[in-house]
């Protein structure tokens, strides 16, 4: 391919050359016939007269005929010095613009074919080079952006062949056992379909959630602000949290003001609150606190939720609220790993922000929203 694209280069350049030097003779011709028919018009019959001297041999008439020519045509013979030294200035010329377009080329080739390495021309093409290199990051950013996009979709295919075949598998097991077993006693046919049961809507859950980050994931969603005591929603999520935090003897404080306001889609922002509350119960100490506060700042609301556990390496708290991203692989009952990625995607579209801090045991969430 490059020896293509120098072949180009030079048949380029001879092109140019050719027309320049057919342009400047053709020029030159015409203004030199033109002077000669009207002021000089004995110039072809000398001509002629010293070609037939040349023929006839007789060299000093020729000589004698050719400084006549040579003297009373002198402006002539300049322009014609003038024009072949232009045309050699010229092809130097050619040369040395060409030579550029050739740099270029091979910065576009290295562009093209993905070489490593920064792209490099003459410092007199200084500023095309910086923007063929912001070029190349450009490309190498997106292609970055494109293995990691295909590595998420292959993700995706996993965790939803994992995620969905669990409780579908258990369920279909447990159905399959009442179909076969026919003098099963009633006590274990309750627990089985309990079961089942279970399993069903832990299914119903996990499409639930995948239907719901796609959906935030949609620019055209529409939310529906109005004002919300803070505080009172709040508490009434510490009150609906009592059985599972009951299970692992966690106790939830929440401080807070009495009438905390907050103007935001309460549907939505309720759902970040509950799963970051879950991921806090699903991830702390047994017989630990954990701890919800709220305060107003100037201009915003800031909420926190504290809990005791193992602290996050600081390279798994950067992919934290990632779509499918789970601290811990081996647990089964962390869900679909889509409840921190809904929660920033809720806070975004309030023009929020959501952090995440982890050391010495101590995991801290913080959500940041402007008070309108």
């Amino acid at each position: 391919m490059k020896n293509k694209s120098n072949s180009e280069f030079r048949q380029l350049r001879i092109k140019i050359f050719l027309r320049t030097i057919a342009m400047l003779v053709s020029s030159a011709l015409i203004i030199y016939i033109t002077y000669s028919v009207l002021l000089r018009g004995n110039f072809a019959n000398l001509m002629m007269a010293l070609l037939q001297n040349i023929l006839d041999m007789d060299y000093d008439a020729a000589l004698n005929l050719y400084d006549r020519i040579f003297r009373s045509h002198m402006d002539a013979i300049i322009l014609l010095s003038v024009l072949t030294v232009f045309i050699g200035l010229l092809s130097v010329f050619l040369h040395w613009i060409t030579k550029y377009f050739e740099e270029i080329n091979k910065g576009m080739e290295n562009l093209l074919q993905d070489t490593p390495g920064e792209i490099s021309l003459p410092p007199e093409l200084l500023s095309i080079e910086r923007k063929m290199n912001i070029a190349k990051h450009t490309f190498d950013r997106q292609k970055s952006d494109m293995l990691i996009s295909e590595q998420k979709k292959n993700d995706l295919v996993m965790y939803l062949a994992h995620d969905l075949k669990t409780p579908l598998a258990s369920s279909i097991s447990y159905l399959n056992l009442l179909r076969d077993e026919k003098f099963i006693s009633e006590e274990l046919r309750e627990k089985y379909l309990c079961i089942s049961l279970a399993k069903a809507e832990r299914l119903e859950d996990l499409i639930n959630e995948f239907l719901e980050i796609a959906k935030y994931n949609l620019s055209t969603i529409t939310l529906q602000y109005r004002e919300i005591n803070l505080t009172r929603l709040l508490e009434q999520l510490v009150y609906e949290f009592q059985p599972i935090l009951e299970e692992k003897g966690l106790t939830c404080r929440l401080v807070a003001a009495d009438d905390t306001i907050l103007n935001c889609d309460a549907d939505k922002m309720q759902r970040v609150f509950d799963n970051l509350l879950r991921n806090a119960v699903a991830y702390c100490y047994d017989k630990t606190e954990i701890i919800i506060e709220a305060r107003s700042g100037e201009g915003e609301v800031i909420l926190q939720f504290s809990n005791h556990g193992g602290t996050i390496p600081k390279e798994k708290l950067e992919h934290i609220f990632e779509q499918f991203y789970r601290l811990d692989t081996g647990r089964s009952t962390d869900g679909a790993g889509l409840g921190l990625a809904i929660a920033k995607q809720i806070v975004t579209l309030h023009n929020g922000i959501i952090t995440a801090e982890s050391r010495d045991g101590l995991t801290v969430f913080t959500v940041t929203l402007p008070v309108l």
